[in-house]
């Protein structure tokens, strides 16, 4: 993760649900210039970042250094065309699933045949609230050196990134660490199921289930290790590791799940841009 010395872009956030809250949160633990966000919901906001609950209620000099869009994808088009009305040129980070950056612009340019935007997307995950978030970006070719720094810092602010180079490849980074929090909080729930079945107390099976989790991710981050060198460490043959993975890695069983796990995902954000 990168350590910051000097304050983040300002941002109009459109949007502070559990993403764009996510984000915020670590935006202003790192320093966020003046900023606003854009959310129906009342909330409480340090000085100098302001609350709206609608474009009408920003105030009219703010000039964000970039627009958040964290909104439902099914929801951005009527935002996207007032935003336009009002920021023409604005540089856009948009963190939602699916939509793709040629369909963004031109809902934009429906709000304002004359807007130039530069449409930047990222995917970024949930540990953002506790700076440990994972998020790929895809920026366009016109985009500025500037304007993907800045949008490397917020996310940069919050955990680390990876940018891709095909847009289409931000499907695939939604279906690993988008959705991949979802992944490991499944196997925590059914760990700790099985804990109980196996006659724990339910309580001792969770910090058991979740510490454990804990405590192999931390390892695997800080290892020059791959994952695979890993889990042999761990499985002594003919022992009670090795006897667990026998079912785990049967060919029907978590070889086979994962990439259709996956591939749903992935199929899924592909569905979500047309």
């Amino acid at each position: 993760m990168t350590t910051h010395t000097s304050p983040l872009p300002s941002v109009l956030l459109v949007g502070c649900g559990q993403m764009g809250g996510s984000m915020l949160e670590g935006w202003l633990a790192h320093g966020l210039k003046p900023s606003v966000v854009l959310d129906r919901h009342d909330r409480t906001l340090p000085a100098p970042h302001k609350l709206a609950a609608t474009l009408e209620d920003v105030p009219a000099d703010f000039q964000p250094d970039v627009i958040i869009l964290a909104i439902k994808p099914q929801k951005a088009d009527p935002a996207l065309e007032t935003l336009a009305q009002r920021f023409p040129n604005a540089t856009l980070l948009s963190v939602m699933a699916g939509r793709t950056v040629e369909s963004l612009t031109e809902r934009y340019k429906q709000g304002n045949p004359q807007a130039q935007p530069v449409m930047i997307r990222a995917m970024p995950n949930t540990p953002c609230a506790i700076g440990a978030g994972m998020s790929g970006l895809y920026a366009p070719p016109h985009a500025t050196d500037t304007q993907k720094a800045q949008c490397d810092a917020l996310l940069q602010a919050v955990g680390d990134t990876v940018w891709v180079e095909r847009e289409e490849l931000i499907d695939s980074v939604t279906a690993i660490s988008g959705s991949g929090p979802a992944y490991i909080f499944l196997l925590a729930e059914l760990l700790e199921k099985a804990g109980v079945e196996q006659g724990l107390p339910a309580e001792t099976a969770r910090t058991l289930a979740r510490k454990t989790i804990y405590g192999a991710g931390a390892l695997l981050n800080q290892s020059p290790a791959d994952a695979e060198e890993l889990r042999r460490r761990v499985t002594s043959p003919g022992g009670t590791t090795a006897e667990a993975l026998k079912v785990f890695m049967a060919p029907d069983a978590w070889p086979a799940i994962v990439p259709r796990a996956v591939a749903a995902a992935a199929r899924r954000a592909k569905e979500l841009s047309t």
